[in-house]
C-alpha cells in the first residue's frame, strides 16, 4: 500500500486534473469532426478506468469511499453510469494485491513465527483484495477450509490521510451520487475507521452475529476460526456475489436475493442487536442450498435496545397521511432544526415518495425509481429540494440512514420486486399500530 502523504495525495488530486484535462481534448476532437456523443462516451470510459486504478492502487480511504460509493450508482442516470458501474463494481471485490512475501510477513507478525504450523495449505494468490485487507484462501490444521483476511501494511496512515483529501474532492464525486450527500458519508467513514482497523473487533462482530443466526435457513454468517489485531480466519463459503447476480441474474434469483438482504437488514437488530454496516455487494454471496452469506463485519453499528422504535411510527404516519403529527414526531428527534419552519404538507410530500416500497404488497425496486428520486432531491427549481435543505439529519441517525439507503441501492442494482412491507411489520418496532 502506498503510503506517502505526498504521493497519495498527488493521486487523488489526478482525478479532477484528469477529467479536466480530457474535457480540454474532447473540445478539441468535436472542433475536428466527431460527435458529441461520441466524444463524451469516450472520455466517460476513460474517466472510470481513471478512477478504478487511482482509487484501487491506493486502496485505504480512497477505495473503501469508492465502494461505499458503489451501492449509489443506481441512482445515476444510465447514460452517464454505465462506464462507473463497471470501475465501482470492480471496486466492490478487487484491487491490486500486495507481494506474498510481504503478506508472510504480516502473517509471521500477527500469528507468530510458526504461524505456517497452524495451516495444512495456505495459497499465496490472494482470492479476494478489498480496502484494507486481502484475502486468502487456505486450509486450517484441523482440515477446514478457511478464509485468511490479511491487513495491508501501512492501512492505518492511508486510510486517515486518504479520508481527509477526500473531501476537499466532494464535489467530484458528487456527480456520481446526485441525490447522496458525499460529504456526511466522508465523514462516517472517517469517525468509523479505528474500529475496522482492529480484526479483533471485527471478529467479536462475526461472533455476535454468528451467534445469533447460527443454524439459521435463510443467512449464513461464517464462523471465526482465529484473530489478530490484523489478520483474521474464518470459515471459507462458496457462493455467487451479487455483483455477479446484478449484472446477469434470472428474474427470480434477483428476487430472491432482495428479498434475503432485506430480511437480514431488519432483522439483525432484534436478533443480533447488531447492524452490519458495511452494505455493497462485495459482502453478500448466494449459495447453492438458497441461503445468503453475509462477510465483512468490520464496520458494524450495536443497537442494544434494537432498531429504534421512532423509525416504524415515522414510517407509519407518513403511511397514514397524518403530516402535522409526522411533523412534530421528526422535530422531537431532531430532524428538524430549531430555528427551520417547515409547512407539515410539504415535509410529507417530501417523503412520501421514499416510503413507497411500504404502500403495497409488493414493490419493485428499479434503477429508474432510484434515479427518479435523486432527480427529485436535486432539483434546485423543485419544493422537495428546498425541503430538504431544511431537515437534519441527527448524528445518531446517520449509520442507520447510511445503511438502509445503501441497502435500497442494492436492491435497485438488483431490479428486485419483493414484499418488504410484510417483513418491516414483522421486525421494525413501533410500525405496527
Amino acid at each position: 500500500m502506498p503510503r506517502g502523504q505526498a504521493m497519495r495525495t498527488a493521486k487523488l488530486a489526478s482525478l479532477p486534473l484528469g477529467i479536466a484535462g480530457r474535457a480540454v481534448g474532447g473540445w478539441g476532437r468535436r472542433l475536428t469532426g466527431q460527435s458529441a456523443e461520441e466524444v463524451n462516451a469516450a472520455l466517460s470510459a476513460r474517466a472510470a478506468e481513471q478512477l478504478f486504478e487511482v482509487l484501487g492502487t491506493l486502496k485505504g480511504g480512497a477505495m473503501k469511499f469508492g465502494q461505499a460509493l458503489s451501492v449509489f450508482e443506481a441512482a445515476v442516470p444510465d447514460e452517464l453510469a454505465a462506464p462507473y458501474r463497471e470501475a465501482l463494481t470492480k471496486l466492490q471485490t478487487a484491487a491490486p494485491p500486495m507481494p506474498p512475501r510481504q503478506t508472510r510477513r504480516v502473517l509471521a507478525e500477527q500469528l507468530g513465527r510458526s504461524w505456517a504450523d497452524r495451516f495444512a495449505r495456505f495459497d499465496d494468490e490472494p482470492a479476494a483484495a478489498a480496502s484494507i485487507g486481502q484475502v486468502h484462501r487456505a486450509v486450517w490444521h484441523d482440515g477446514r477450509e478457511v478464509a485468511v483476511k490479511v491487513q495491508y501494511p501501512g492501512a492505518d496512515e492511508a486510510l486517515h490521510s486518504d479520508l481527509r483529501q477526500l473531501q476537499r474532492f466532494s464535489r467530484l464525486f458528487q456527480a456520481l451520487a446526485p441525490g447522496t450527500d458525499v460529504k456526511p458519508l466522508l465523514s462516517e467513514l472517517a469517525a468509523r475507521m479505528n474500529e475496522e482497523l482492529d480484526y479483533r473487533t471485527e471478529a467479536a462482530n462475526q461472533r455476535g452475529f454468528a451467534r445469533a443466526f447460527d443454524g439459521d435457513d435463510q443467512v449464513l454468517i461464517p464462523k471465526v476460526v482465529a484473530s489478530a489485531p490484523k489478520v483474521i480466519v474464518t470459515e471459507w463459503v462458496d457462493g455467487t456475489p451479487l455483483a455477479t447476480i446484478i449484472k446477469e441474474g434470472a428474474v427470480d434469483q434477483r428476487n430472491e436475493a432482495g428479498r434475503l438482504l432485506a430480511e437480514f437488514h431488519y432483522s439483525s437488530p432484534a436478533r443480533a442487536r447488531l447492524l452490519h454496516s458495511d452494505p455493497h455487494p462485495g459482502n453478500f454471496m448466494l449459495l447453492n442450498d438458497g441461503r445468503m452469506c453475509v462477510i465483512d463485519f468490520g464496520a458494524v453499528a450495536r443497537l442494544p435496545q434494537g432498531a429504534p422504535p421512532m423509525l416504524g411510527v415515522i414510517m407509519r404516519l407518513a403511511l397514514e397521511g397524518r403530516s402535522t403529527e409526522l411533523l412534530d414526531a421528526l422535530r422531537a428527534e431532531g430532524f428538524v432544526r430549531p430555528d427551520s419552519e417547515l409547512d407539515a404538507d410539504d415535509v410529507y410530500t417530501y417523503l412520501l415518495p421514499l416510503i413507497a416500497p411500504l404502500t403495497s404488497d409488493r414493490f419493485h425496486f428499479t434503477r429508474r425509481w432510484a434515479q427518479k428520486q435523486a432527480l427529485r432531491m436535486g432539483d434546485t427549481r423543485n419544493q422537495d429540494f428546498h425541503t430538504g435543505r431544511s431537515l437534519n439529519l441527527p448524528p445518531n441517525w446517520l449509520l442507520i440512514h447510511r445503511v438502509t439507503a445503501g441497502a435500497v441501492g442494492i436492491l435497485c442494482q438488483l431490479d428486485a420486486e419483493l414484499a418488504l412491507r410484510s417483513i418491516v411489520e414483522r421486525w421494525q418496532p413501533g410500525f405496527a399500530a
